[in-house]
């Protein structure tokens, strides 16, 4: 009888997903909303920041492709950013690091004479259960993923207050976009340091709008969910490990690289110039509490 119940289980669930319609991925393309706009993207060789930078350049903006590692993919996402008709360099530098933080918006002053846009991308993991978890990884997450946000933010602040608004470019003196995740609200165990830098992300990120919204700054975060990217390959690599992801995501897919870096454009853009302190989830419900979705 136990399992006639099991297979009967098995059974009602393929039915169910059976009567679900079929993916279909939205094919839409880029208006020139960020025409004249000078963008930096921090950690944007690879996966989410990648497809952000190729959304601002496909959007009308220049811009400066940050990385520490993976050369070659800065270049060729500088390329690209190019063969659609505006300007684009790559830049190494930590962004952990003060003095190459402030080196870097030097040069992008010098070279694009100002900054409108910056994508506090640059993020990494390094995950250990709590009780094996060093100090050297503690300190490596946070420096990146919360100093460097804060570091590159306040440069660009500097950058935004000298220059002021340019009407004839956008109503806003300059925007700040912090890659957050989902993982600023929820708990993720055996990653306790990636969730306190996210969590950490959130609450700057609300503090630096509140103060710098009277001088016409926007500052917001896009807090993803599950995206097809390598730092996740995990989650998704197999087709079991797909669909056990698939229980965590009430839309019943994987994000796209290209869907946060559609959501990066338009929130630059004066599209959304009353958006100021505010986590956008692109997530596909995953914040939903979707353990609940069948009634918990």
């Amino acid at each position: 009888m136990e399992n006639n119940g099991h297979y009967e289980k098995m059974r009602t669930e393929h039915v169910r997903a059976s009567h679900l319609p079929d993916v279909v991925m939205p094919a839409v393309s880029m208006p020139q909303i960020l025409r004249g706009q000078r963008a930096l993207v921090t950690g944007a060789s690879s996966g989410i920041g990648r497809a952000v930078a190729l959304a601002l350049g496909e959007a009308g903006a220049d811009v400066v492709v940050n990385y520490i590692g993976g050369h070659d993919g800065a270049v060729s996402a500088a390329e690209e950013i190019r063969s659609k008709g505006t300007r684009a360099y790559t830049h190494q530098a930590d962004v952990s690091d003060e003095a190459q933080v402030i080196d870097m918006f030097a040069k992008m002053i010098r070279d694009f004479g100002t900054i409108d846009i910056l994508v506090n991308n640059a993020g990494l993991q390094k995950d250990a259960p709590l009780e094996e978890m060093t100090l050297a990884q503690w300190n490596k997450v946070i420096s990146v993923n919360l100093t460097g946000q804060f570091l590159c933010a306040r440069e660009a602040v500097r950058e935004f207050k000298r220059r002021g608004v340019r009407p004839e470019v956008s109503c806003a003196a300059g925007k700040i976009i912090c890659m957050s995740s989902v993982h600023e609200v929820i708990p993720w165990a055996g990653h306790v340091n990636y969730a306190a830098s996210k969590g950490g992300v959130m609450l700057m990120m609300k503090s630096i709008a509140q103060e710098v919204a009277p001088y016409r700054i926007r500052v917001n975060s896009i807090s993803p969910g599950a995206i097809r990217t390598p730092i996740n390959m995990e989650a998704w690599g197999t087709q079991e490990h797909y669909q056990s992801l698939m229980k965590l995501i009430p839309y019943k897919r994987i994000g796209e690289p290209v869907e946060i870096g559609r959501a990066a454009a338009w929130l630059a853009s004066d599209y959304a110039d009353y958006i100021n302190g505010i986590s956008l989830f692109v997530d596909g419900g995953m914040t939903l509490y979707p353990g609940f979705e069948t009634g918990g």
